[in-house]
């Protein structure tokens, strides 16, 4: 039968049951039925030719937009630091790579990406901050997602301000203890007042420590920690200082430290670092103690019982304020490493 006889049969013009041969028409349900009325073969037949046919044209064509991604995008992060950290699975050639980082954020295209994660107003206008302008932004955004991740794993109760200020003292006296199981102990305080605490291996060159915001549109308070100075001075002062953007500040506030790029509220940033050194050292104590200049060894020991925190964080803050050489202070610290990768 050829195409002038079936377009008679089906009552279809000539052109159109040429095009639908060609594949530039579809087949519809009604054309599936006439054909199934001219030639016996069942509609079903004929409408699952078209949808594999539009699978494979669509396969197609987003293979070769993989292809032009892979030459303007797949550049502009650490793929082998991310496959090493099996972040994203390795793929054979650029193409699968572009596919598998697309999974890995969870966006359908590079221009999701950038409005999600990288536009004027990351977060589709949710937050009030940029990494357009950030050298290492297509690595700084892996690390952010991968923390949103790590946060969908917790069984996180919904936010209580009051629960989570009230287990921040138990918080302290882990500070203080730091057992081998902090971490641990740490993400189940939070998790018991609602806050989500990952944490979150550094990528080579994106220098974050730490990161507050908020996640779940706006529902729940995400604290970051990459452990990028690997002590656990630096630790617990990270923590409690986005402990405090989270107490102190707006929902819509995004906080990433340690990237220089990044413009800070400097007002909101002294108001965190400030709620972190009075909560690990009591201001008063600290005004006493640093009065009396006896910066020794055993007189660090002292303090640090008497105020309950570890002689580190003491260590730690009378170097950084310039009462006695970092060196000294060094021998008060444990080590913290969370496979931190930071340079």
């Amino acid at each position: 039968m050829n195409q002038y006889e079936l377009a008679e049969r089906m009552g279809r013009p000539v052109k159109t049951v040429n095009e639908i041969i060609k594949g530039k028409e579809a087949v519809t349900p009604t054309t599936a039925v006439q054909l199934e009325r001219v030639l016996g073969i069942p509609a079903s037949f004929w409408l699952e030719r078209e949808r594999l046919y539009v699978q494979a044209l669509t396969a197609i064509e987003h293979e070769q937009k993989l292809d032009v991604w892979a030459q303007t995008w797949l550049i502009q992060f650490p793929i082998k630091a991310l496959q090493k950290l099996t972040w994203i699975p390795k793929a054979e050639g650029p193409a699968k790579m572009v596919a598998a980082l697309l999974s890995f954020f969870g966006v359908a295209t590079p221009d999701e990406w950038t409005s999600v994660y990288i536009g004027e107003q990351l977060q589709t206008s949710y937050y009030r901050i940029s990494l357009a302008h950030i050298t290492q932004h297509g690595a700084l955004s892996a690390w952010l997602r991968k923390g949103e991740l790590q946060a969908k794993e917790l069984n996180v109760k919904p936010f209580d301000r009051k629960i989570f200020t009230e287990n921040l003292v138990a918080i302290r006296s882990l500070a203080h203890q730091h057992p081998p199981e902090f971490k641990e102990q740490l993400q189940q305080h939070c998790a018991k007042a609602g806050v989500a605490v990952v944490f979150t291996q550094c990528l080579p060159k994106t220098n974050v420590s730490g990161v507050a915001r908020w996640i779940n549109n706006g529902q729940t308070p995400l604290i970051q920690l990459s452990g990028r100075y690997k002590s656990n001075d630096h630790f617990w002062f990270t923590f409690f200082h986005e402990a405090g953007h989270i107490l102190k500040h707006g929902k819509k506030d995004f906080f990433i430290e340690g990237v220089a790029e990044l413009p800070l509220d400097q007002e909101k940033e002294r108001e965190a670092n400030e709620f972190a050194a009075n909560y690990l050292i009591p201001a008063r104590d600290y005004k006493t103690f640093v009065s009396q200049g006896d910066f020794s060894e055993s007189a660090i020991i002292r303090f640090a019982d008497l105020v309950v925190t570890h002689p580190a964080v003491v260590a730690g803050r009378i170097s950084h304020e310039g009462f006695i050489h970092y060196s000294e202070a060094a021998s008060f610290k444990i080590k913290v490493d969370i496979l931190a990768e930071c340079d």
